[in-house]
């Protein structure tokens, strides 16, 4: 039986002291990369019971983020993702810190530094690199992100892009084009999906040359600056565009304003997220709004409840403003 397993018995498998063994069942520091690892092996293999681990209450959560968002552009949706999350730890009386990752990082090193619990992962995140964070063996839960066999909560990315698409479409557009950054991201892939539903559903089959996905570059803004204006050059540019967060729209909004085009009598805009600034732009934004405060609640709601696999989606809404509806 798994829960005979005692700590001195894989102690004794490897050679160390239990003190050893459990700061490297807890992920706790003090121990060399190589030795928490063979430990952590060596219980795997004699069928410790990881979830014993877990009885103590959370204390101290950490809240990840892949450096490769563009952290101050990402800032204005992540920031009250983790102020909702930072409230509820507070009412439980769980301390949150804050780490942005890349793959290079000495991953263990780094979160280890924060002593955490539990993890919770906002946005993308590549596959191995959610391997390594899984090897921690802490419980994680990822927001804005879908991965099997772990828990997730996202805002309902696919009906976002349909409801968006299916404005637009309501307006008399028919050349709408879509643009994303990459489509490596789950939530990008869904939205695009939403799009291609509403599309279809209309009869309308767009020219490939409608879905903009921006150059890889290191510099995000300047690729989707590009994938703009690759658009508005086309001998039959669209009459729409469907972006995929605000950031990128609010990006339309400036290419179009330099060309001399307006929005939306020229071309009709919507983006996806609801950030602050969509409000205030000129003309403002009509966009998908994501309750950010219940998408940190429900996270933590995860990680409270230790579900082991749910995609929880969570309804979002259409908001009309200037930049689609003149």
């Amino acid at each position: 039986m798994a829960k005979s397993v005692r700590i001195r018995d894989i102690a004794g498998a490897c050679g160390v002291s239990p003190g050893a063994v459990s700061r490297a069942l807890k992920g706790q520091p003090g121990l060399r990369e190589e030795t928490r690892r063979r430990i952590i092996a060596a219980a795997e293999q004699q069928g410790y019971d990881f979830s014993r681990l877990r009885s103590d209450k959370l204390k101290r959560v950490l809240f990840l983020l892949h450096r490769q968002h563009n952290i101050s552009r990402a800032l204005p949706f992540y920031s009250r993702l983790f102020l909702s999350i930072e409230e509820q730890c507070r009412a439980q009386g769980i301390a949150l810190s804050f780490l942005s990752l890349g793959p290079a990082d000495a991953i263990s090193d780094q979160v280890m530094l924060h002593q955490p619990d539990a993890l919770i992962c906002a946005g993308f995140f590549e596959p191995e690199l959610l391997a390594l964070l899984q090897q921690l063996k802490l419980p994680l839960v990822l927001v804005d992100l879908y991965a099997p066999g772990l828990p997730c909560v996202n805002p309902d990315n696919m009906q976002g892009g349909y409801l968006a698409t299916r404005h637009l479409l309501e307006q008399g557009r028919s050349r709408i084009a879509f643009l994303a950054s990459t489509l490596s991201h789950y939530s990008i892939r869904q939205r695009e999906k939403g799009y291609r539903q509403a599309l279809y559903e209309a009869q309308l089959l767009m020219s490939p040359e409608y879905e903009a996905i921006a150059p890889p570059q290191l510099d995000t803004e300047q690729s989707l600056i590009q994938a703009i204006n690759e658009l508005l050059d086309l001998p039959e540019p669209p009459d729409a565009i469907f972006a995929y967060n605000d950031a990128a729209a609010l990006l339309v909004l400036r290419v179009c304003a330099q060309r001399g085009l307006r929005v939306p009598e020229d071309i009709a805009l919507v983006g996806f997220d609801d950030i602050e600034s969509a409000a205030w732009a000129q003309p403002a934004l009509t966009t998908i709004a994501v309750d950010k405060q219940l998408l940190g609640q429900k996270a933590l709601q995860l990680l409270l409840e230790e579900t082991q696999e749910s995609n929880t989606l969570l309804p979002v809404n259409l908001v009309v403003r200037a930049s689609s509806h003149g």
